[in-house]
């Protein structure tokens, strides 16, 4: 029905119950956000965060069960990724994304003891005149190459450190900048 919000999903004629709270997708997009991890890995993290029983997926069938997974993270409408410049981090943008959700919810989304992952996902998408949909805006701007107002050059700049998504370094790539620094160091 279209009204339900899935508890479970089909994978090749089998249903199979996943963990639907906000709370477990934010921990797979973390997750996919992780510069440490590589791609099976990733895959590896969903498949048990969101299903429940996820060993009782038979092996040939993971590929469609992560893609399952992926499609229910999308909010059920497959093919909705963009390829593009990043202008969102879940993790980094989370101190703005939550008191933007909590508006539009009208309560502290936290304190719910459940929250299906599509009607957090509707709150998101309903965020309007918070400091997160202007971050957003000015990203989307930014990325397009499109100029700022002045207001807005002026928020940018008194505001990098939310607006600006920062660059993650896997921990190989921060011991081989810090070893780099440490040389340069030395030479001064």
């Amino acid at each position: 029905m279209i009204f339900d919000l899935p508890t479970s999903l089909e994978v090749n004629g089998t249903e199979y119950a996943i963990r639907s709270d906000f709370r477990d997708v934010m921990r797979v997009l973390e997750a996919f956000e992780d510069v440490d991890l590589d791609n099976r890995e990733k895959e590896y993290i969903c498949l048990k965060v969101i299903f429940v029983d996820c060993d009782d997926i038979p092996t040939p069938d993971l590929p469609d069960a992560y893609q399952a997974a992926l499609n229910f993270i999308d909010g059920g409408r497959p093919g909705t990724k963009k390829n593009g410049p990043r202008t969102m981090d879940w993790t980094q943008d989370a101190p703005l994304i939550f008191p933007a959700v909590n508006k539009v919810a009208g309560c502290e989304v936290r304190s719910v003891g459940y929250m299906h992952w599509w009607t957090f996902l509707g709150y998101f998408q309903e965020m309007k005149d918070t400091t997160y949909a202007t971050v957003l805006s000015l990203r989307h701007k930014k990325a397009k190459g499109k100029k700022l107002e002045k207001w807005e050059k002026e928020f940018w700049n008194g505001n990098k450190d939310i607006c600006q998504i920062r660059t993650r370094l896997s921990a190989e790539e921060e011991a081989e900048a810090e070893a780099e620094k440490q040389r340069l160091l030395a030479l001064l």
